[in-house]
């Protein structure tokens, strides 16, 4: 596919997809999520780490409304089903650790695009905001799946109910995010973390995705004979050999990410 709202640079093992709309702060467009399904879905086989990103002042504004009259006529219903939910599903059932690096503003879809991601890193002058209701619709997206999971059931009612922004601090102190860099150290902050899963155990990085999602479905016994399961394939592979040499010979693993 070639990508018109989006780009995708491939560097050391990590993709880094980057919404390129800045002249409407990369709002959501069908071909936008389009792009970004094919993206991560083929990162995924490709990769060993990808990077959601957003060019200019915002990483994503959320929908693009467009015009008055486009905007009276959106079956909303339809988009949700027929986009967003490939979309966010495809970084959901992604094999390797996806990272949301929020360059700015994330509003509506668009932080809740963010918050479906694996880990997410925000510089410090970034915002999420529920904007939702100021608009008379309801958090979708993830965002009511994510928001009552990350930050509990009164913070997430607060932030969908008052709209209110909530800095990229607050987001970290509330639990909704992994990391708050400064902005001039921004890039080189989220690239380290990337470089970081890019060059590890990549066998064990995607059993870590599948079995922290899975706990939200699963009852502890459930849980724990998933864990046996992933932790007896993890321990066939030659990246735990490698990290098991590297200890006893008091050295830095190598990984190969097999």
């Amino acid at each position: 596919m070639n990508y018109e709202t989006i780009t995708r640079v491939d560097r050391d093992g990590m993709a880094i997809i980057t919404m390129n709309r800045p002249d409407v702060m990369n709002a959501l467009n069908t071909q936008m999520r389009a792009e970004i399904t094919h993206a991560v879905t083929a990162a995924g086989n490709e990769a060993r780490v990808v990077v959601l990103t957003g060019t200019g002042r915002a990483f994503c504004s959320g929908q693009d409304l467009g015009d008055r009259a486009n905007a009276a006529n959106l079956n909303l219903e339809r988009t949700l089903r027929d986009e967003y939910i490939p979309m966010l599903m495809a970084i959901v059932e992604c094999p390797v650790p996806v990272i949301a690096a929020v360059n700015g503003t994330a509003a509506g879809a668009g932080a809740n695009l963010a918050l479906v991601c694996d880990v997410v890193i925000a510089a410090a002058s970034a915002s999420f905001i529920q904007a939702f209701t100021r608009i008379g619709l309801i958090p979708d997206a993830g965002g009511t799946w994510a928001l009552p999971r990350t930050i509990g059931l009164q913070r997430a009612m607060g932030a969908a109910l008052f709209a209110d922004k909530i800095s990229a601090q607050q987001a970290a102190e509330w639990g909704m995010i992994w990391e708050v860099a400064e902005d001039d150290a921004f890039e080189a902050v989220w690239m380290g973390r990337a470089q970081h899963l890019a060059s590890g155990p990549t066998e064990a990085f995607k059993r870590v995705k599948q079995v922290m999602r899975a706990s939200f479905g699963n009852g502890l016994e459930e849980q724990l004979k998933l864990e046996g399961q992933l932790q007896g394939q993890c321990g066939k592979t030659r990246d735990f050999k490698e990290g098991v040499m590297a200890f006893l010979e008091k050295r830095a693993p190598v990984y190969e990410g097999r």
